[in-house]
């Protein structure tokens, strides 16, 4: 498993009015749900072409890095202009490919498009309390961000140190820690649209993207080693 952990920026800043805030929630909802289009696309290629396959250990941990910081640096970059959604979803696209060869694997299993459909459910699941609960809660989340960043980096260390130890155990752990912390992170990036700290669409997009596929990708492994069955 690659833990795809990724962040950005979340601090907050320049508030936005009522009527903007508004704005930003429905493009980033829109983006979000186009984003997926592209991610499953990927995903679709890479399992039926295979193209993911050989990239096992330190290989497919290098491209995964690479080509992330690289999509993440040019978003960031182009989030102001009208190249910043191409980028993105080109960024989705590639997301679809690398978690290609996880879902190859959970095919693998007599059940594993249960699996998979379990694991997007979930996922939805996730998402739909804590966009219900950015609605309801009142207090300032804000200081919740560096205790989260923290977290995070501790799971993509310990990801990619088992990307080379290939324990079975310590995958379940992280997995389950993935699941924790980013459902907190959509809980706080979308708390942070809905006060206005986050005014610009495409990377409030880009945060929620991140918080769903690493729960998604978490579940899936999850449910691949705790619940997969063998011809």
């Amino acid at each position: 498993m690659t833990d795809n952990v990724q962040s950005i920026d979340r601090s907050y800043g320049y508030v936005a009015s009522a009527e903007q805030r508004n704005q930003v929630l429905r493009n980033t909802y829109w983006l979000l749900a186009l984003s997926l289009v592209p991610t499953v696309l990927g995903a679709w290629l890479g399992v039926a072409t295979g193209i993911t396959r050989s990239l096992n250990g330190g290989l497919g941990l290098i491209v995964f890095l690479g080509g992330a910081f690289g999509f993440m640096y040019a978003i960031e970059k182009t989030k102001n202009s009208a190249t910043g959604v191409p980028v993105l979803l080109g960024f989705t696209f590639f997301m679809g490919l690398m978690l290609s060869r996880m879902i190859g694997m959970v095919l693998g299993f007599k059940n594993g498009q249960e699996l998979i459909m379990t694991a997007f459910g979930g996922t939805a699941g996730v998402f739909f309390i804590m966009a219900s609960l950015s609605s309801v809660i009142k207090r300032d989340l804000s200081g919740m961000g560096k205790w989260l960043f923290v977290g995070a980096m501790a799971v993509m260390i310990g990801g990619i140190i088992n990307v080379f130890v290939g324990s079975t155990a310590a995958m379940m752990a992280i997995s389950v820690a993935v699941i924790g912390i980013f459902s907190a992170y959509m809980l706080y990036d979308l708390k942070r649209i809905v006060d206005g700290g986050e005014t610009n669409y495409i990377s409030a997009t880009l945060a929620l993207y991140l918080d769903i596929i690493n729960v998604f990708q978490a579940l899936l492994a999850l449910l691949g080693l705790a619940g997969g069955e063998r011809d």
